[in-house]
């Protein structure tokens, strides 16, 4: 193992969308007479709602609360824009739904960026994202990723992009900010990470950020990657 020589020693990493490919599972899980086109269309509207609904919580000061019942009610909310597909989903059918973001698979070249991270530089790796304790434990073993330590909102007590939630994570495994990269696919986890004074690299995943403007994106952080396959070597010259 070489020493990675620059100040960084540790890499946070948001879970879902940045490393982990939530949008198969979840169009996977919808019964079969539902189209694939019909699916994605609704999956990823899911996704979008399911963000309003964390931001409106953290707006209001709320507790984090579970993320199986934020994406069940979501879901309900969201099918009222899908009547055809509302007819078809039962109770155990929108369960399912609810339980496939629990078993993800990563995106191809994830695996091999963490271990370069690992190993190449000698840095340690956490996640960091909005969620629950078991839903990382369920994704880090369907997805094969492994990490020094799993950091949910649930295990913080505050939703990202709270200053509260990156600095407390901070705290606990004794780093500095500017020691931290944080490596994400939402602009909104990358600009509340840059406030508390972290450095951020920004992964474009076609499931998420779907409003945000991505020439601006591109401008707005240091570092704007489509994929993981040189974010060992970004990190290194940070």
């Amino acid at each position: 193992m070489t020493t990675h020589n620059s100040k960084i020693k540790a890499v946070f990493f948001d879970f879902m969308g940045t490393c982990l490919d939530w949008h198969s599972s979840v169009v996977q899980a919808f019964p079969p007479a539902i189209n694939n086109k019909t699916a994605s269309d609704l999956a990823l509207e899911w996704r979008k709602q399911y963000f309003i609904a964390n931001n409106q919580r953290y707006i209001q000061g709320l507790a984090p609360e579970d993320i199986d019942i934020t994406l069940a009610r979501v879901l309900d909310s969201v099918l009222e824009q899908f009547q055809d597909v509302k007819s078809q989903l039962d109770t155990d059918a929108k369960e399912r739904l609810v339980e496939a973001w629990h078993s993800q698979p990563a995106w191809p070249e994830v695996q091999q960026a963490i271990r370069s991270i690992q190993e190449d530089l000698g840095l340690e790796v956490f996640v960091h994202a909005n969620g629950t304790t078991r839903l990382q434990l369920d994704l880090t073993r369907s997805s094969g990723l492994n990490f020094n330590m799993l950091f949910s909102s649930q295990l913080l007590g505050v939703y990202k992009p709270a200053p509260e939630a990156y600095q407390k994570a901070l705290q606990l495994v004794k780093l500095q900010p500017e020691e931290v990269v944080l490596v994400a696919a939402h602009a909104y986890d990358l600009r509340g990470a840059q406030n508390v004074g972290l450095r951020i690299i920004y992964i474009h995943r076609w499931t998420d950020d779907i409003d945000e403007d991505m020439e601006k994106v591109k401008t707005e952080f240091d570092y704007y990657l489509e994929n993981m396959e040189s974010l060992s070597d970004t990190i290194a010259k940070i």
